[in-house]
């Protein structure tokens, strides 16, 4: 199978050629064709296998063969995702493909002045890449009309449509023409954001080129065990011992972030990190940096955990767990990318070990433990298994009391040959003893 089979016109093949691309994934296999006869589509793929490419190529394909040229203020193709940095990725791979078509493409969103956007805008764009919030902004300032839109994508839809976005996507939606291709991509899909997907697109083909909710076999995964207070010293000790020279660290929050940068850079570790606090100019020259080999260690929160493409990373380390199960999944999946191999670490506590169990649940597997010397956790992780229940040590059965003739036992005398309990259908009597609390009167 080649590009040129799949039915792909010769500037795209050229641009494939340029780029390295000899064969197709077969996300891209069968993705291809069904966008290029117009089907709506649902397409869930491991992180890596070049969801991207499945989607811009053909959907680049149909805005260069049908339809009028683009008005000013207007869009004829519009991608949506849920983070910054995965709008620069996935124009970057757009622009690419595009590099000898007549079109013009662009992206939008949030963290940057809008004013540079809404000039950009004025000449209309062909295929406009964007996150929800900058997009609404840019359509409520008049300075984005949808009447000329043909195709809507969602990358990473699992997350747009479950994780915060619902409200930006109606109003969205309502401002959006009723006859359009709608495709959605994603590397995960919930039996629920499934269904509600369904009610947004027309006779969709459902394409599921693996198995859901499965990472790439090509990262090699464990889980480390540690006290809560003791995991920075954990993280440092496993850098030196492992010499560790590039690696993507995930913390759950922007304090733990920072924290941790702040410690690494303290040891005269070159650290940066990345969050939603920080400017977008901040965080990608951060990402830029960890990319050219710049920065050693980069900490971040799971905005870097969807779409980010950093060629040939070895490890990836979870600091923390991420609260969402499916997060863990696209984390792992910075590394092992396009068939290369990666490692990915997990420090766990016992505070996290309904995580845990909710990750080797969604993932039906259940993850390798390892113990470092002189770090043992005095909390103990309970025992965890794919089945996602929490495997808890029995407790030892107690030993039944006996009581002896004579013996008081908690305010009942218990005669001889009474220590086995009545039975069920008796109703015990007590038998209160009598105490003397002066001396006996004499009788008249």
């Amino acid at each position: 199978m080649t590009f040129a089979t799949l039915g792909l016109i010769e500037p795209l093949l050229r641009a494939l050629e340029t780029l390295g691309y000899q064969t197709p994934t077969p996300v891209q296999t069968q993705a291809i064709p069904a966008v290029l006869a117009g089907r709506d589509l649902m397409a869930a793929a491991q992180t890596g296998t070049g969801k991207t490419a499945g989607f811009a190529l053909p959907l680049l394909q149909l805005l260069t063969m049908e339809g009028p040229k683009v008005n000013a203020n207007s869009v004829r193709a519009l991608i949506l995702v849920p983070t910054r940095e995965l709008a620069e990725q996935v124009h970057e791979a757009v622009r690419q493909y595009a590099e000898n078509l007549p079109l013009s493409t662009y992206a939008v969103y949030g963290g940057v002045s809008i004013n540079p956007q809404m000039m950009k805008l004025r000449k209309g764009v062909d295929l406009l890449v964007a996150t929800p919030g900058r997009l609404l902004d840019l359509f409520r300032q008049n300075a984005l009309k949808f009447n000329q839109l043909q195709t809507l994508v969602l990358d990473e839809a699992d997350r747009m449509l479950d994780l915060g976005f619902s409200e930006e996507l109606g109003n969205i939606y309502k401002a959006l023409p009723k006859k359009r291709q709608t495709l959605l991509f994603s590397a995960t899909f919930s039996d629920a954001i499934r269904m509600l997907a369904g009610q947004m697109l027309n006779d969709p083909l459902s394409i599921e080129v693996s198995p859901r909710n499965v990472a790439a076999t090509t990262v090699k995964q464990w889980v480390v065990t540690v006290d809560k207070k003791r995991k920075p010293e954990l993280f440092i000790h496993l850098m030196r011992k492992g010499k560790w020279k590039q690696v993507l660290v995930f913390a759950k929050t922007r304090n733990g972030v920072d924290a941790l940068v702040e410690k690494l850079q303290g040891l005269g570790v070159n650290a940066d990190g990345i969050h939603g606090d920080k400017p977008q100019a901040t965080r990608q020259r951060a990402l830029d940096r960890f990319k050219a080999s710049e920065v050693q260690i980069l900490v971040a929160t799971d905005v870097a955990a969807r779409g980010l493409d950093i060629e040939d990373l070895p490890l990836v380390v979870n600091f923390d767990l991420p609260i969402v199960a499916e997060d863990y999944i696209h984390r792992i999946g910075r590394t092992g990318r396009a068939g290369a191999t990666g490692q990915a670490i997990s420090l766990v506590c016992a505070d996290e070990v309904n995580q845990l169990s909710a990750i080797e649940m969604l993932t039906r597997q259940t993850l390798t433990r390892q113990m470092e010397p002189d770090f043992e956790p005095e909390h103990r992780v309970p025992d965890t298994d794919a089945s996602g229940q929490v495997i808890k040590k029995p407790k030892k059965p107690k030993k039944p009391k006996t009581s002896g003739g004579g013996k008081r036992n908690l305010g009942k005398w218990v005669e001889s040959g009474e220590a086995s309990a009545p039975e069920p259908s008796i109703k015990p009597v007590r038998k209160v003893p009598v105490f003397n609390t002066g001396p006996r009167k004499r009788k008249p």
